[in-house]
């Protein structure tokens, strides 16, 4: 019964996850390439000069915000006296959070460099795909987050395993 249930949660987390990756991507790439040679023309409202800075602001710190929040979580979940569904719910919250934080970072830089063209949109969005590739979870991450050891561990290597 635990191997299922870990199964699902493990499936359920690497689906919303991959979900999570792609979906600005799209947008970012369209942003990039008609930025660097214009097919379509739009009539973008020029905003006053704090509201770059601002954006560029925001991105670097939810960077930041997305890492560092993770790590106080996994602490918090290494810590606890969960069994392990509950630790992988909570490593999956937890989860969801980061990437829920990335993926508002990507839109923001897709949206940054299509109001502004400053490529330090750019430079954030390749960070935030950085930490997308990095952060993605893996039971070779859960096991190393969550510091777990023997069966637990077994059992989290299991889902190497399709099936």
């Amino acid at each position: 019964m635990e191997d299922s249930q870990i199964r699902k949660i493990y499936d359920n987390l690497e689906r919303t996850v991959l979900i999570m990756i792609a979906i600005p991507i799209p947008f970012f790439g369209f942003v990039y390439l008609n930025s660097e040679s214009p097919i379509f023309f739009f009539n973008v409202p020029q905003l006053p000069g704090f509201w770059e800075y601002f954006g560029l602001g925001t991105v670097f710190t939810l960077l930041l915000a997305q890492f560092v929040v993770f790590q106080k979580e996994s602490k918090s979940i290494v810590n606890s006296n969960y069994d392990l569904p509950k630790k992988l719910h909570s490593y999956s919250e937890a989860s969801f959070k980061r990437f829920g934080l990335l993926l508002v970072t990507a839109l923001i830089s897709a949206l940054g460099l299509f109001l502004f063209e400053n490529p330090g949109y750019t430079v954030s969005f390749a960070i935030a795909l950085l930490f997308f590739s990095v952060a993605k979870p893996s039971p070779d991450r859960i096991i190393r987050s969550l510091k777990l050891v023997g069966e637990e561990k077994e059992l989290v290597n299991g889902l190497k395993r399709r099936g």
